[in-house]
């Protein structure tokens, strides 16, 4: 079995030489294949935030907490960088990038794009799937990039990969997951059939309690959707609802509790063979007056 921490972008990539972050900047330069359709370690000083960034808060906690989890279990998901010159500036990804500053990265993995290389990515992403060695994960992450990046609709996607609507949703649905399941997948610990299992527990804290329960009592996947769907469904009560009382019972306590002036109710068991009536009284004077009525 992997190691369960082995993170995304380590030994996938080498970092960038000075002479690749100098030459490459088009999809037309010489060794752009490299780059194209690949994760390659980038160095974190230098990267650049995009000052087009719409977004400008960022939760320190939050922040704090993914850096927590970089420094366990590495960067996941890689960010994604365009060229420019030397420099790399930040497409998406920019909290994990700001965590893997905090959390004392010196490089994090990244897939990084070029001038005119959007024909040349959607070739080497699709030609990436087509892989047998590719884990879940991989393959999950690829197809989110041809929709995103690539702007495929997932029936496009679906015709040019050759892989029905369902699997693609069900596969990017995997990234849902926290960074340790996850990681599970892509070690080989748990398959992507248990992670789809997990994933339909929507409780994120009860998707880490059943992840958990797996692994510890090495549940089979098809143990895993059984446990998932007990987990899912309501429980029942087992408190059964009393039959309705039939009209003559209702009719025979009215009339007794109009001659008795008390209130009257007829309880009778399940099978309706026997029971009892019961009278309420409220002290010994209510006593004296139903029981006059047997004297």
């Amino acid at each position: 079995m992997k190691d369960k921490k082995r993170a995304m972008g380590r030994g996938l990539g080498a970092i960038l030489s000075a002479e690749s972050k100098a030459s490459v900047n088009s999809a037309t330069d010489e060794g752009a294949d490299k780059f194209v359709g690949n994760i390659m370690e980038v160095a974190i000083e230098d990267i650049e935030a995009n000052a087009s960034q719409p977004r400008t808060y960022f939760d320190e906690k939050a922040l704090n907490d993914l850096a927590q989890s970089i420094r366990n279990l590495g960067v996941i998901q890689p960010i994604t960088l365009r060229k420019d010159g030397s420099k790399f500036e930040i497409i998406s990804g920019e909290r994990r990038f700001r965590a893997s500053k905090i959390a004392g990265l010196k490089s994090i993995p990244a897939y990084i794009r070029l001038v005119n290389d959007q024909e040349l990515l959607e070739m080497a992403l699709v030609e990436n799937i087509q892989r047998e060695d590719l884990d879940a994960i991989e393959i999950a992450l690829t197809y989110q990039r041809l929709l995103e990046e690539i702007g495929m609709t997932q029936e496009n996607l679906s015709q040019r990969v050759g892989k029905e609507r369902s699997t693609i949703t069900n596969s990017i649905r995997l990234l849902r997951l926290s960074p340790d399941i996850q990681n599970a997948i892509r070690s080989g610990e748990i398959s992507a059939g248990h992670g789809r299992a997990i994933i339909s527990v929507e409780d994120p804290e009860k998707q880490q309690e059943f992840f958990n329960k797996i692994v510890k009592e090495n549940l089979s996947v098809r143990q895993a959707e059984q446990e998932a769907s007990l987990m899912k469904e309501p429980k029942v009560s087992l408190k059964k609802t009393p039959a309705a009382k039939p009209n003559h019972y209702k009719k025979f306590e009215k009339n007794l509790a109009d001659i008795l002036d008390v209130k009257v109710e007829i309880k009778t068991a399940a099978n309706g063979k026997k029971g009892k009536i019961v009278l309420d009284f409220k002290n010994e004077e209510e006593l004296d007056q139903i029981l006059s009525h047997f004297r």
